[in-house]
């Protein structure tokens, strides 16, 4: 992996100076809050992960600033951050970088500094994950060929901090050796693309053309593009897309050529907050970056311009999001595409499916009566296991679908879905996954209630070799999350979103004290394996009496 584009050094965040690239590497440093404001603003510093570890560390700088005698004036520091949040409103990763950060506050300035470190350690290892994930599903898409591949704007190590996001895929898919040339977009009016994508694809060694943001509609009629690849500023509960401006006119030409469209994206891109892409609010740039350039005016005196720094791209015109936990396929596109009847067989399949996996948990004493309820995504919903029915005997029939934004029925059945629902649908909001598992499992759900707190904590396991079948970073240890219960079942469910959102790294397992356990992943075979597996591990444990098992170094 690269170096870090963007490091930490004796109270100084030091970056690369991008308003001076292609023609000087110069570096930055930045030592106050108004500087780290000024680089974001200014575009010094830009691309959405970036400006999130550069807002983090602006926390760190406003701390140390803020820090007088060894006592921190945190209401100072909290005023701060606002104002480095609200530096560029659109990228949704430059507010979360600077909330992750600041909810340290009350261990001090090491407590700050540690955070701001880990994302900037983080952020590699998320941009690989997506990188490998979006090259291995564009070469799934367009074939095992050399690959023209069209972007947009700038996504690599410049836009991050080491590696790149759809960039990275291009990085990956070169040393496969399957990439036979890439179509940059110069990216008007800034230039990102003509002066920082063609930079560091020369860096990579990799064959690119440059080209006008106009003509790729052509490039695209004229054959000369398998898929385009570009990355977001943000990407709301529908599935909308924020992205550099000149992201959705490419978006309608790969549609309506048949193209591929794939967006590459850290999960802290996704704003599970925001419920539309109309919700957002565009940031409008200088008339200047539009009449003229390099100081140079190209349009009379007194124009008037419009300037969006970003545009938003509807989900039915995305092929898939790609973030560091798989893929998000656009499953609401292909139903409008094959019409209702489809959409209407897709659930019944997914019922179906459902139905019979519940009757075998039900056989095992996992979903006695009418409790636990299982879950299979399709795109903008959600096919559920309904209210009050014995899991014993569930059909096809006995299911609800559910908008994953707000958790509201959206079919005409007139079924209730059951009750832990916000639980399925908080991690449909904070996770790219297919599938939940909500059940009743006697050893996990003993272990929850003998570890759990009055808020969310967290039980670790290691050694056991069933922890590989959970889905952990570790093969050999796992850091499980523990919540409360709530007779609002609603709470469960906030408390989850919010845990996951702050926690990217957790696995897709966790306990609810007394209220079993919930699982997911990318089938809904795969959710039920990992409760099984979490079953057994607890199992175990009640029998030996440890958690925690010795084991040998990993090579």
């Amino acid at each position: 992996m690269d170096q870090s584009s963007i490091t930490w050094a004796d109270g100084a965040l030091v970056t690369i100076d991008q308003r001076a690239l292609p023609h000087e590497v110069r570096e930055l440093r930045i030592t106050t809050v108004d500087e780290v404001i000024d680089a974001i603003k200014t575009l010094a510093v830009r691309g959405a992960p970036a400006i999130g570890v550069c807002g983090a560390f602006g926390v760190v700088i406003a701390a140390r600033a803020a820090t007088a005698n060894g006592v921190l004036d945190t209401a100072r520091v909290e005023a701060e951050a606002a104002r480095i949040a609200d530096a560029r409103p659109t990228a949704v990763n430059l507010a979360w970088g600077v909330q992750r950060t600041l909810a340290e506050l009350p261990g001090g300035v090491p407590a700050l500094e540690a955070e701001a470190l880990e994302l900037l350690a983080e952020d590699g290892r998320v941009n690989l994950a997506a990188a490998t994930t979006a090259a291995d599903l564009i070469q799934r898409l367009c074939g095992d060929r050399p690959l023209r591949l069209l972007t947009h704007c700038n996504t690599g190590r410049l836009a991050t901090t080491a590696w790149g996001t759809a960039i990275g895929a291009l990085r990956v898919l070169h040393e496969r050796g399957a990439l036979a040339e890439v179509i940059v977009d110069e990216t008007r009016p800034l230039l990102q693309g003509a002066r920082l994508t063609a930079w560091e694809m020369a860096e990579a060694g990799i064959p690119h053309r440059l080209t006008i943001d106009s003509a790729a509609a052509w490039a695209m009629a004229t054959e000369q593009v398998d898929a385009v690849v570009v990355g977001a500023d943000r990407i709301t509960a529908d599935g909308a897309v924020a992205n550099k401006i000149g992201t959705y006119m490419l978006a309608i030409a790969a549609a309506h050529h048949g193209i591929p469209f794939i967006v590459v994206a850290p999960e802290s891109t996704r704003d599970i907050s925001t419920a539309r892409g109309s919700d957002i609010v565009v940031e409008q740039r200088a008339a200047a970056e539009v009449t003229g350039f390099g100081g140079v005016a190209t349009a009379p005196e007194g124009t008037a311009t419009f300037n969006p720094a970003f545009d938003v791209t509807p989900a039915e015109l995305v092929t898939a999001v790609v973030t560091e936990f798989g893929v998000l396929e656009d499953a609401a596109a292909a139903r409008t595409s094959a019409g209702t009847n489809t959409a209407t067989a897709s659930a019944s399949t997914a019922g179906a499916e459902i139905a019979e996996i519940a009757r075998g948990l039900y056989a095992s004493g996992w979903m006695p009566g009418t409790a636990g309820n299982i879950s299979v995504r399709q795109g903008d919903t959600a096919v559920i296991t309904a209210s009050g029915l014995s899991k014993g005997e569930l059909t096809a029939a006995d299911m609800v679908t559910v908008a994953v934004v707000d958790s509201k029925p959206v079919d005409a059945s007139g079924r209730k879905p059951s009750a832990e629902t916000t639980i399925h649908t908080a991690v449909y909001r904070t996770r790219g996954a297919d599938a939940v598992v909500h059940v009743h499992p006697p050893h996990a759900t003993a272990v929850a209630i003998k570890t759990a707190g009055s808020g969310v904590t967290t039980t670790r396991f290691t050694g056991y070799e069933l922890i590989k079948g959970l889905g952990s970073a570790r093969p050999d240890l796992i850091d499980i999350p523990v919540f409360p219960n709530h007779a609002d079942v609603p709470q469960i469910g906030a408390d989850i979103e919010k845990y996951l959102t702050e926690h990217p790294e957790a696995p897709p397992v966790l306990f609810i004290a007394g209220h079993g356990i919930t699982t997911w992943g990318a089938s809904l075979t795969q959710a039920r394996d990992r409760a099984e597996c979490l079953e057994a591990m607890c199992e175990l444990t009640t029998l030996t009496g440890q958690r925690e098992i010795a084991v040998g170094d990993h090579a």
